[in-house]
């Protein structure tokens, strides 16, 4: 089903980018259970996103794994939080969070698309 298409200079807006979670923390303020990540994108500097990945992941697992994530999005404000990134994922078929990441490590940084 083709429906919203986007041209390439739409999606050429959108800077997708790759990045390590160097610190994960709970995020209890939040309406459904997420994490406070920091992540190193190289280059681009240390960015924060809220993370609704709790029931497929714990912070051990999180720590240190290569994430893939939107850094162009207007700054959102949640909770007590701001979120400076989206980090990006699928929905299983219970609708929990499953992290996209790299087949091979990466630089820190390093553009997708």
């Amino acid at each position: 089903m083709e429906k919203n298409l986007i041209g390439w200079a739409d999606f050429e807006k959108i800077d997708i980018r790759c990045g390590t979670v160097i610190e994960v923390t709970d995020f209890p303020k939040a309406k459904r259970p997420a994490y406070q990540l920091t992540v190193d994108f190289g280059p681009l500097g240390i960015k924060r996103s809220s993370a609704q990945i709790t029931d497929h992941y714990n912070k051990d697992e999180i720590l240190g794994r290569q994430v893939i994530a939107i850094v162009n999005f207007p700054v959102k404000q949640i909770a007590n939080f701001f979120s400076e990134c989206l980090v990006l994922g699928v929905y299983d078929e219970n609708n929990k969070v499953i992290l996209l990441g790299t087949e091979r490590p990466v630089k820190n940084g390093q553009k997708i698309g």
